[in-house]
Parts: C-alpha cells; structure tokens; sequence
C-alpha cells in the first residue's frame, strides 16, 4: 500500500499543480526526485508533525490540496490540537495518511502501536476515516476522496489482504456474501481471515474500508438476524456507535473480535501478536460456530 501511495503522490505533484506534499522523516528514498525538483511543493519537514498539520492547514485555506504522510500514532495521537482546531474546526480538506496500523510495526514496541486511531478520529465531527484493505484499494478510495473537502485519514498496512481484493467504494461496504444465521462485519485487512472462517457457512459477510462515514444503510438492509460479529483490526467497540446507529430500535447481540482495550506489553512478531490478541482465522471460525449456533 506504501508504494502505491507515494507512486501516486509522486505523479500528483507532477502533474496537479495545487497538490502540496509533506512527509515527517519517512518514504523520502521512494519521492526523491519530487523532493529534488519540486522543493516548494515536496518537503521533508523532519520529526514536526503537529507543526506540519498547521501548515498544510494554511495551505489549504487558499485552496491548495496538501496531503500528509507519516507514522499512524504520531499523525494522531501527537497532533490531535491540531486536528481539532485546524482541521476539523476550520473545515478543511487535507489528506493523511499513516502507516504502521494497529500493531504493524510490532517491533518497535508500545510507542509505534496504534489500535485506538479509528476511535480517536470518529470522535471528531467532520474527519472521515479510511482502511483500504489492499493496495488496489487504497487507490479506489484515495483517487475518490482526495479533493473531497475535508480531513481525510487513510490507514495503510504492510499486511495486506491478498486473496480477497474486491473493488471498493468511498462511503460504501461491500456484501461479500449472504446468509441467515446472522451477519460479520469484516473490516479493512481482515477480509481474507474472515472469508476463509466464514466461507460456505451460512452468514452474511458485509466487508467495510470507509470506517468514516459509515455505511448504516448497507448493514441494516443485509441483517437478516439480529447476531452481529464485528471482526476489526483496531480496538473494540471501535464501530459498535454506528452499528447501534443503523438499528434504532432493534435488540441486538453484538460480539466482536478486536485488539482489547489495553496497554500492549508483550512483544513479537505482527503475526504472533496478531495471534495473541485472536485475530486468526482460527479463532473468527470457532467464535462464528458458537455465537451463530452452526454445527
């Protein structure tokens, strides 16, 4: 997904003449022609991301279309001010995206960890929140989303999905199958876990990349059971306001398979924490069988 981002930056700046682009310290080898030829439009602003959203704000309020990139917990969680008051309260359209989603950079410890991202950014009106789940998707939903007007987040990941690469719509979740014992959400890089747990088995699986507006519309009209497995690769309850959202008076039973609402002490590869905290086609397979009674 990285590669595709900075190959589409890189013919951005070439190519559209109000695009600005910033980077904190990360993927310069990949741009170093556009930062060479186009100084005042590609720049490396060094280890500064709270200083670099305030300027690509400033950019934008003369109509330029700055688009940002760096690591997931520091693009947010160090410069969340200026998310607020910026971005969001100024209204405008500038482009994020991170890379090192949830536990991607497993080895560099707590500091690089960023399961709480979605949450963080659905809580601040006017943000719109994007995990492709493949490179081709993240193109998709970038090219669609860019000069929408407001602060975007893209969250790109170094595990990709890679058997499961449907086409995919800003604002929209795609049903990857139907059935009645109940529904999954599978989000973002989970699909291809979720489809080999879920595959023949009679559920409905509706996959989300747009976390930010959220889809209601399509979950509540492909429900056919009030049993919702919310498979996500961010902190649970992450989507649980907007689930409940799209079904205002219904009684639901709702579990989810999630990284849990702690501090990540332990250490390891990504597939190894990603098979401590269950987020494993195993582990979907066995919670399906028993929360939807099939066998």
């Amino acid at each position: 997904m990285r590669r595709a981002f900075l190959n589409r930056i890189a013919e951005m700046i070439r190519n559209e003449e109000d695009t600005v682009f910033f980077t904190v310290d990360i993927g310069m080898w990949a741009i170093r022609d556009e930062l060479m030829e186009y100084p005042d439009r590609c720049v490396n602003v060094g280890i500064y991301e709270d200083g670099m959203f305030s300027i690509a704000a400033g950019m934008a309020s003369r109509g330029l279309v700055p688009t940002l990139f760096g690591i997931q917990p520091y693009l947010i969680e160090r410069t969340l001010e200026q998310i607020k008051m910026d971005l969001a309260y100024q209204k405008l359209g500038v482009n994020i995206v991170g890379t090192g989603a949830a536990v991607d950079y497993s080895k560099y410890g707590y500091s690089h960890y960023c399961a709480e991202d979605v949450q963080i950014i659905k809580m601040i009106p006017g943000c719109e929140f994007v995990a492709p789940g493949t490179a081709k998707q993240f193109l998709q939903l970038f090219n669609e989303s860019y000069r929408d007007g407001h602060p975007t987040f893209f969250r790109v990941s170094d595990h990709p999905n890679t058997k499961y690469d449907v086409d995919v719509e800003f604002g929209k979740a795609n049903v990857i199958q139907t059935g009645n014992k109940g529904t999954v959400i599978a989000v973002s890089v989970m699909l291809d876990a979720v489809m080999e747990a879920c595959n023949g088995k009679d559920v409905t699986v509706i996959y989300y990349t747009t976390l930010e507006p959220f889809d209601r519309k399509t979950l509540a009209e492909n429900c056919s059971s009030s049993k919702l497995l919310i498979v996500e690769p961010e902190f649970e309850g992450s989507l649980l306001y907007d689930v409940h959202k799209a079904f205002p008076s219904a009684e639901l039973q709702i579990d989810s398979i999630a990284f849990p609402r702690e501090i990540f002490r332990n250490y390891g590869t990504y597939d190894e924490k990603m098979a401590y905290y269950g987020l494993t086609k195993d582990v979907i397979c066995k919670k399906a069988d028993e929360f939807f009674e099939i066998g």
